[in-house]
Order: C-alpha cells, then sequence, then structure tokens
C-alpha cells in the first residue's frame, strides 16, 4: 500500500476515533449525531480524494477543509471564523498595534497595472530614516520581483525578525533608475491616535488643538489596539495642559477591536454608571462600570464633548459613542453606526503540522448602558432598534461619493512624503510640459468635511455657554 494512502486510512481512523470518543462522553441522544456528522466529512472527503477531476495537493486538501469549516461558520453568523496559522499572525498584530517591519504603508497603483506601491513611510521608522519616499515603486523584495505580487504576500516578505536585513529595489517618482536600499528591521508601532495634521517641523506628532481661538480639541482614533486607552489619555493629558476648552472624538471608519479598550477609553470621560453589560450564553452577565477616580476633562458641564460616527463605525466604536451618549457626556454627530454588537472570543487551537490556528467564535452580545440593543441581525429594518445614531437634529445624510472623497482628502493629509524628499527631476518637469495651463484647468473645490464642521459649530455654541474658565496658573521657569 503506498505511504500516502496509508497516511490517509490512519487519519481517517483518527477521525473515527475521535467520533467515537466524542460520542462517548456526550449525551445519549448526541451519539448517534456526533457519529453521524463525523462519518459524513471522512465520506465526502474520501470522495474527493478518490474521483476529484484533479488530484488534490495537501495544502489543497487543508485549503478544503478550511473552506468547509469557514463554510458552516458564516451560516452560524458573519462573525464566526476559523483563522488559519497565516492569517492568524496577521491577526495577532492588528491587535498588539506593534510588529516586526519596516515601516510603510503599502497600496498598488491602478495605473501603473497594481505596482506595488508606498503610500506613505511612517515617520521615525527604518524605512523614512533610509529615505523610503510616498509614491515609491517597489520593483523587488530581496531579489524576487513584484509584478503582479498582493499585497499580502509583500507584506509576508517585508515583514519579519526584529534586527535583520531586508533589501527593497525602489524607483522614486520621476527617477531614470531604481535604487536598492537595505532596511534593518525594528519594531514597528502603530498609531491607534491621531489629529487632524501633523505638526510643522515634527511630523512624527499630532496638533491636537484643532481651533485655537476657541480651544477645541480634535483625537482621532483609528483602532482599539493594546495601547489605545494609553496612548489616547496620553493625548488628552497633552490638551488640557495647553487649556482646552472641549473635545472632539472622531471615530469614523474605526472597525473596533479589543472590549478592555473600549471600556477603559470610555471610562476616561465617566465618573459613574454602566459602560456596557456582556450577556452571554454559558457566562453570567457582565455589567462594566465606570469610576471616577483618573476621569479626565472634568467637570463634565465644563468641557463639551462630540463623538462622530459613520456606518463604517463599529463594535468597540458602537461600545464607546453609545456609553458617552447614553450618559448624556456627549452629542453624537454622523451617520447612523454599523451595528455589530456580537463579542467574540479567539480560541487558540493546538499548535499541529500547519501552525497554531485560531477560532474566532460569537459567544455572547453587548448592550447599551440603556438597556437598548446595538445588533444588526440579518432581517433587521431601518425601523429597528440597533446601533448608534446621531443625536436628534446632528446627522449628516452622506453618499458614498462623499464618502469616497473624505477617504482621498483624509488620506492625503496624513501622507508623510518622506524624509529630505528629492526634487522633482527634469525628466519629470518635461513629461508636463504639454498639460494645459493653469488658467485652462477648471478649478476642483476643496473637500468639506461636512461632519467635523457641524462638530465644530456646534462646540463653539456649547464654549460660548459655558463661558470663560479661570485663568491657567501662570509657571515661571526655574
Amino acid at each position: 500500500m503506498p505511504l500516502r494512502n496509508l497516511g490517509w486510512l490512519l487519519g481517517v481512523v483518527g477521525v473515527f476515533a475521535l467520533g467515537f470518543a466524542v460520542a462517548y462522553t456526550a449525551p445519549s441522544e448526541e451519539k448517534s449525531r456526533d457519529y453521524g456528522n463525523m462519518k459524513l466529512l471522512v465520506d465526502v472527503m474520501e470522495q474527493v480524494r478518490k474521483n476529484y477531476v484533479t488530484e488534490l495537493t495537501p495544502d489543497k486538501e487543508r485549503k478544503l477543509f478550511e473552506d468547509m469549516i469557514n463554510g458552516g461558520l458564516e451560516r452560524l453568523d458573519p462573525h464566526s471564523a476559523y483563522i488559519n496559522p497565516h492569517d492568524l499572525k496577521q491577526f495577532d498584530k492588528s491587535s498588539k498595534g506593534s510588529f516586526g517591519g519596516i515601516g510603510i504603508q503599502l497600496g498598488t497603483d491602478r495605473q501603473n497595472h497594481g505596482q506595488l506601491t508606498v503610500i506613505s513611510p511612517m515617520v521615525g521608522t527604518p524605512a523614512y530614516e533610509k529615505g523610503v519616499l510616498a509614491g515609491d515603486s517597489i520593483l523587488k523584495i530581496d531579489g524576487k520581483s513584484t509584478e503582479g505580487m498582493r499585497i499580502g504576500e509583500a507584506v509576508d516578505l517585508i515583514t519579519g525578525d526584529i534586527g535583520k536585513d531586508i533589501t527593497l529595489t525602489i524607483q522614486h517618482e520621476g527617477a531614470k533608475e531604481p535604487i536598492d536600499v537595505t532596511i534593518t528591521r525594528a519594531e514597528i508601532k502603530v498609531q491607534s491616535v491621531m489629529g487632524d495634521q501633523r505638526k510643522p517641523g515634527n511630523p512624527k506628532a499630532w496638533e491636537y488643538m484643532l481651533d485655537n481661538e476657541n480651544r477645541i480639541g480634535y483625537i482621532r482614533l483609528t483602532a482599539f489596539s493594546e495601547n489605545a486607552a494609553q496612548e489616547l489619555h496620553d493625548a488628552v493629558a497633552e490638551l488640557e495642559k495647553d487649556g482646552v476648552r472641549g473635545l472632539i472624538l472622531d471615530l469614523r471608519n474605526n472597525p473596533g477591536g479589543l472590549l478592555e479598550q473600549a471600556v477603559k477609553i470610555s471610562d476616561l470621560f465617566l465618573t459613574e454608571g454602566p459602560i456596557v453589560t456582556i450577556k452571554g450564553r454559558n457566562d453570567k452577565e457582565r455589567v462594566y462600570e465606570a469610576h471616577e477616580a483618573g476621569t479626565m476633562l472634568v467637570p463634565a458641564e465644563k468641557y463639551p464633548m462630540v463623538v462622530l460616527v459613520n456606518k463604517f463605525s463599529a463594535s468597540a466604536s458602537e461600545i464607546v459613542s453609545a456609553a458617552l451618549q447614553d450618559h448624556k457626556r456627549a452629542v453624537v454627530i454622523g451617520e447612523r453606526s454599523y451595528g455589530k454588537g456580537s463579542v467574540q472570543n479567539v480560541i487558540k487551537l493546538d499548535e499541529g503540522e500547519h501552525g497554531k490556528s485560531a477560532l474566532k467564535l460569537t459567544t455572547a452580545s453587548y448592550w447599551r448602558p440603556s438597556g437598548k440593543n446595538i445588533h444588526r441581525f440579518p432581517d433587521s429594518k431601518e425601523s429597528d432598534e440597533w446601533g448608534v445614531k446621531p443625536n436628534e437634529g446632528f446627522e449628516v445624510p452622506m453618499k458614498d461619493e462623499e464618502r469616497l472623497e473624505y477617504l482621498i482628502y483624509r488620506n492625503d493629509r496624513d501622507v508623510v512624503r518622506g524624509k529630505n524628499p528629492p526634487a522633482k527631476s527634469e525628466e519629470k518637469k518635461e513629461e508636463k510640459k504639454d498639460e494645459p495651463k493653469d488658467g485652462d484647468k477648471k478649478e476642483k473645490k476643496p473637500f468639506e468635511d461636512r461632519v467635523l464642521q457641524k462638530a465644530v459649530d456646534y462646540m463653539r455654541g456649547e464654549i460660548k455657554k459655558v463661558g470663560a474658565l479661570p485663568m491657567l496658573p501662570e509657571v515661571v521657569p526655574s
């Protein structure tokens, strides 16, 4: 008997043995069901192996198993999933907010046949210090051509062990020839907290004071990673030092993240009362409460707050915005949020032949302090109770075109061109000589962030109502 067939036979026996073990320990009425389900899986795989039009490689067989698992989990709900070893590494990176890499945001240039392109270097990272620029084409990674390469594959090649070198073959915009740049990987920390624009002369730091005259602070929270609450605390502390009078917290396009970070962030602005209630099938109902110690921007009546949300604000974003809205700590402005009120536990599975994997399983649901539902079920209607709605009179409806314009506008403001970017080459200038003159061009109206403007207008009015705050004590250098 060929070794491959022997391995398959032993695998089938192993699955049967597992099925019998489960059935033996299960309640009597579940015995036949467990046995039947295990047998069905084995029968299907046996038929695929014997009769499918082409022979499957071991990798393809593994992928088939994973797809079968995920197909079933998707029928349970859209948020439960099997995470294979490759995706688990990426999942852990996004949760931790740090990884070994060089510090670039990658994308593809559609006008250049999908060429792998640097969207922006991250300030202070190895790539930034080596002179990698926004708009650079990445032609090779350690000698491997990037033609037709997917972004995920490129990320796998670029990220890796801290202290190890990687060589990128890049071409600056307008340059005649590509160059090789060798970069040493370091720990890259992804910022969760940002302002509206970077500080002049220090692109690594953000300017959190949006309106200096009225002392209105503005903070964007892009994800609820492990350090999000601490980063937000530090940003608010900086604003308090600068005499902030009110705060706009922007959660637009924030998909969520860690529950504990959502609780800690809500607690930064609340002195008491429930933040969120978790209800599960096998766990006791848990209520997370706010504490007076460590609360910032107090008393609340002296420091008005606004939270910005849109249709892509989900999960942890909805916990924070709902908690601040229900406690009347903040006014919510924008669009109705996504409506994801379920909790997924990531259950690490044993290390096997292909590495560690995990099961992301919906195990509970969360509820607002008011007791209202957040989750949008597949059959939910617009008139049903779900998500977080803007306060009355503060909804700003948007079309898809405007949302896209906002993303482009926001990205342009965030991009860092690079450290000491070279002047544009003469070749680049020659390419543009036939372009229409400025007088012939149709002027494009600058993008107006209507949501943010509505928040600023509201804050100015509220700050006028509060009146002048006591003068800050003068600090004399010594």
